[in-house]
């Protein structure tokens, strides 16, 4: 229901900004939204004589907060407390009434989302020091109580993060991460800093991001023994990324005591399975492709593969250098949206007698079909109907036989929202044209991990084709694998000159792909 209280803050921000250069209005509803917080964040630029003011809270707001140097129960303009009891009540905590005061209900609300957060509200320097911080995070859509789904042991890391590293060491680049109990990008980041830290990195050069920096940190460590915070973070990583699956499927889920004084026993049978399923070398060591496996989609992208995928025809001789360089599956196109001249076109569909001569170089190979897979506008019911009508006729023209996969892809970072919307449609599309012409063919997706689980759990989708090398998608941030993971993409390079070919991990009891074809 409607919040009476976030009613009257929307129409008192409006009332009270309007005429501030560059305000937004935001819609009076009584229901808090991404609108709500960027105008309170507006008249609090204002207020601190930010002009004109903006929709983000960016690092010009958060030093002028810091700069004010009044923490609420001191401050004594009264437009200023109207905002943050605003804020307060659009975050779903008790406040002021009148708005314009600052009594015991509105501090009292302040000392729990400090302890919410995982801040000691108690001790005054960090109150203090820790508010432009607060603040940041009052005016967006964060929470920082258990949500519905959410994990009290993931919520106690994300909080153990913000005592630690935001108001602890106080890592530069580092904000308060949600205690929602729920990982997300935002948290994926927020490890990253303090393992980052932990790996001795100096905080002005930590960045949240897997670059040259800590892998080379990483991989200096080997697999020596790990202690103190760094073998806590290593345990939360693990914990994130479960459950993992065994062999024959079953959920595999690590103890939530990841504790620095928990035995390193409890942990081994779950890191084996793990580094098992994401096809590693199963050593129960905390080795360099292990870390690199926990913390982005892409993993040790050197890693050895026995899969790839191109655009390029497979000749005899092409087929040859493959197989010689340790491939054993390769995908290709069924298909091009696209005719002979028009811009953008690439000669990437199946060319006739091309599968028999991949077959016939000691390979096998996985169909793709995608049109236009980089637009939210493909994805759609109808499209997904017709397309799944044309993927069926291009397999059967080129013999490949009953019961094969044909992956239809999702090349762009199709947000959780969009999948819902059309993503899953276009499949259930696709669905239905291959059950209207027989079933002969399943069907796959691919995309990032989040739109992978989505199909496979929304739509049916047979087998998972992940595009872990766009690690810095949001659908492959804070996501596990998926569960029937097939094929992983790691690594993009150019195989030969002039033929760019896709590093792809082949799981092992994954798709088998086509081994034989017949008449078209």
């Amino acid at each position: 229901p409607a919040d009476i209280y976030v009613y009257r803050t929307q129409k008192w921000v409006n009332e009270t900004y309007d005429t501030a250069p560059g305000y937004v209005s935001c819609s009076v509803t009584g229901y808090t939204g991404w609108n709500t917080v960027l105008a309170l964040t507006q008249g609090l630029q204002h207020e601190l004589g930010i002009s004109p003011t903006v929709q983000n809270f960016g690092p010009g707001t958060f030093n002028a907060v810091k700069n004010h140097e009044i923490v609420p129960e001191f401050e004594r303009n009264a437009n200023l407390l109207r905002l943050y009891n605003g804020a307060l009540w659009c975050k779903g905590y008790w406040a002021s009434q009148s708005l314009g005061g600052w009594g015991e209900e509105s501090e009292a609300s302040l000392r729990q989302l400090y302890a919410d957060m995982g801040l000691d509200h108690a001790n005054a320097g960090q109150r203090l020091a820790m508010w432009p911080h607060v603040l940041k995070s009052l005016l967006r859509m964060d929470q920082f109580r258990l949500v519905p789904g959410g994990d009290p042991h993931v919520r106690a890391i994300q909080q153990r993060l913000n005592s630690r590293y935001v108001a602890g060491i106080g890592i530069p680049a580092m904000s308060l991460v949600p205690c929602d109990g729920i990982y997300s990008r935002d948290v994926q980041q927020g490890l990253m800093m303090a393992i980052q830290y932990e790996l001795g990195i100096a905080p002005g050069s930590i960045n949240g991001y897997f670059g040259p920096g800590t892998q080379a940190a990483l991989k200096g460590r080997g697999s020596a023994t790990l202690t103190g915070d760094l073998r806590y973070l290593f345990r939360a990583a693990c914990y994130f990324n479960s459950p993992t699956y065994t062999a024959n499927g079953q959920a595999h889920y690590l103890a939530a005591d990841i504790g620095t004084d928990a035995p390193t026993g409890t942990h081994l049978g779950w890191l084996q399975a793990f580094q098992r399923f994401s096809q590693l070398p199963v050593t129960g060591h905390n080795d360099y492709a292990t870390w690199a496996q926990l913390l982005v989609s892409s993993g040790d992208t050197t890693r050895d593969a026995t899969g790839c995928d191109c655009i390029t025809e497979i000749t005899p001789q092409r087929g040859q250098l493959l197989k010689a360089n340790g491939y054993h599956i390769v995908g290709r196109y069924l298909d091009e949206h696209l005719a002979p001249g028009d811009d953008g076109y690439l000669g990437k569909a199946l060319k006739p007698g091309e599968p028999q001569a991949i077959l016939n170089a000691g390979l096998r190979f996985f169909p793709i079909f995608q049109y236009n897979g980089t637009e939210l506008g493909n994805f759609t019911y109808d499209k997904g109907y017709d397309q799944g009508k044309k993927a069926h006729v291009k397999a059967a023209e080129h013999g490949i036989g009953t019961g094969t996969c044909i992956y239809f892809g999702v090349d762009y970072d199709a947000t959780d929202e969009e999948i819902t919307s059309n993503v899953v449609p276009y499949f259930n599309g696709v669905k239905a044209a291959l059950a209207e012409l027989g079933s002969r063919y399943t069907f796959g997706v691919y995309g990032s991990r989040n739109v992978c689980i989505r199909v496979s759990k929304d739509a049916g989708a047979r087998w998972s084709f992940v595009s872990g090398m766009s690690w810095g998608f949001s659908g492959n941030l804070g996501f596990p694998l998926p569960e029937n993971w097939s094929f992983n993409q790691i690594h993009e390079y150019e195989f030969q000159p002039g033929w760019g070919l896709d590093h792809n991990i082949w799981r092992d009891g994954g798709d088998p792909g086509v081994s034989a074809v017949g008449r078209g």
